[in-house]
């Protein structure tokens, strides 16, 4: 994807003291266009069930440690597909490299991304671009983006940036048969009922995009039960055992967006409580949250589970790797979810 200069990106930076986010990313085609890389042809004969991993990679910071991950985690075995959020190109937090091309090409994989975010705080961000990722095994026919309402405007946050959330989906060729994926992350400086008008968006885009194939949806849906704007919410929860209960066991009842869907004929997976971000908090503590999810629909969850990313939790890396030299808390503020799904 082509990069933006340093200094235009400041100049439309401004233009957003005085216009409207909507009119400044209209000029700004990266916005609408999906960036695709083949890495790897089709294996040939279409399996009953796929693999497929739901990781939100918190900007590919990690990201050799995320390559022997992904290589070398048992409870990942197999993976066809790997829905990601918050991957990086050309942030210098990050090393300044596109950090979901260069992890398709250590794994072999073909991936679509799409552009979430101009970052404008670090000068030093060669592209300053940040988005969400499909990578797969099987061949992409066809990509594309779909930009999710806006819900907050990140711009005048301390993170000062242009853009706004989206979804990325991709057609799959699976042994000649069409199969959609859908990488998603939605905001977390809003309500349910924020996030639920942008998971509304998306499920009108599928039936739009990838009509009468099997469609499997994932990403950080950031179901926090709150209003991530309110500090006093995040306060009130963390001092509370019934409140941060229901972040985990009444998540259906606070975040609108996943009873539509599975009124929508989509399975949500995970079912059962499961913590997938840990969100810190004063005095080394932490929230546990129900974030990330897989929802399918013309597919079924064989099984799945919750993927732990804590350093304590990585005993599998091999001897010399990356991955066994990494002396971080964790690899990602979120743990990463799989499941065996079978096509129907």
């Amino acid at each position: 994807m082509r990069g933006i200069p340093l200094e235009e990106r400041k100049a439309l930076g401004e233009r957003l003291e005085t216009r409207s986010q909507e009119e400044v990313m209209a000029g700004i085609p990266q916005f609408w266009e999906a960036e695709i890389g083949h890495f790897k042809a089709s294996p040939g004969t279409a399996p009953e069930s796929l693999g497929v991993l739901m990781f939100n990679m918190e900007r590919g910071v990690h990201l050799e440690e995320i390559q022997d991950f992904l290589r070398d985690c048992p409870d990942i075995r197999p993976f066809d597909l790997i829905l990601a959020n918050e991957l990086d190109d050309g942030c210098a937090r990050s090393g300044n490299k596109n950090t979901a091309g260069e992890l398709a090409a250590a794994l072999g994989l073909n991936y679509a991304w799409g552009l979430e975010f101009i970052e404008l705080v670090d000068d030093g961000n060669q592209r300053g671009f940040h988005g969400n990722a499909v990578f797969s095994r099987w061949p992409i026919r066809r990509a594309g983006v779909v930009r999710l309402p806006e819900q907050y405007n990140w711009y005048f946050d301390r993170q000062r940036r242009i853009g706004g959330r989206v979804a990325v989906f991709a057609e799959l060729d699976v042994g000649g048969r069409p199969v959609g994926a859908v990488s998603i992350h939605l905001e977390n400086r809003t309500h349910g009922e924020g996030r639920r008008a942008q998971m509304e968006t998306i499920l009108r885009a599928v039936e739009k995009e990838l009509p009468g194939i099997p469609v499997i949806l994932g990403g950080d849906l950031n179901t926090n039960t709150f209003d991530g704007r309110s500090k006093e919410d995040i306060g009130d929860i963390a001092g509370s055992r019934e409140l941060r209960r229901r972040c985990l066991e009444d998540v259906f009842q606070f975040e609108e967006l996943l009873p539509m869907a599975a009124e929508a004929g989509y399975e949500v997976v995970p079912g059962e409580p499961r913590h997938t971000r840990r969100k810190p908090l004063p005095g080394g503590d932490f929230l546990p949250l129900r974030l990330d999810w897989i929802l399918l629909k013309g597919t079924s969850a064989k099984e799945s589970r919750m993927v732990s990313t804590a350093r304590e939790d990585l005993s599998y890396a091999r001897p010399g790797s990356a991955l066994a030299a990494f002396t971080g808390a964790e690899l990602s503020d979120h743990n990463a979810v799989w499941a065996m799904c079978r096509l129907e």
